[in-house]
């Protein structure tokens, strides 16, 4: 099971640029590698991370093998108005991820 931890103020005023900070787990497994034996560990990786603010896509990553396992991310919007941001996060496998925090704008 994976988990995200998001970080997002809960209050800002009008016009404030603020910073989300999301981080995820997960192994990243890169599909180069091999077991002891020779054999290919299949590829496990998150492909995508989509942030959304009411709705609008606000920003998006695509993740590559050579990104860390429990890929941290951190970026900065401008706070014009109170409402809901989602992430999601898509991988290999079937892999989805979702989560959700709202802020306040004064």
């Amino acid at each position: 099971m994976t988990a995200a931890l998001i970080n997002v103020p809960k209050k800002a005023r009008n016009g404030d640029i603020i910073e989300i900070k999301t981080l995820t787990s997960h192994v990243m497994e890169t599909g180069y590698r091999h077991t002891p034996r020779g054999e290919v560990i299949p590829r496990d990786i998150i492909t995508s991370f989509t942030c959304r603010f009411e709705g609008d896509e606000i920003f998006h990553a695509d993740f590559f093998p050579a990104t860390a396992a429990n890929p941290f991310l951190s970026f900065f919007t401008t706070a014009t108005k109170s409402g809901k941001f989602d992430f999601e996060w898509i991988g290999d496998n079937g892999f989805s991820q979702t989560a959700s925090a709202s802020i306040t704008v004064e």
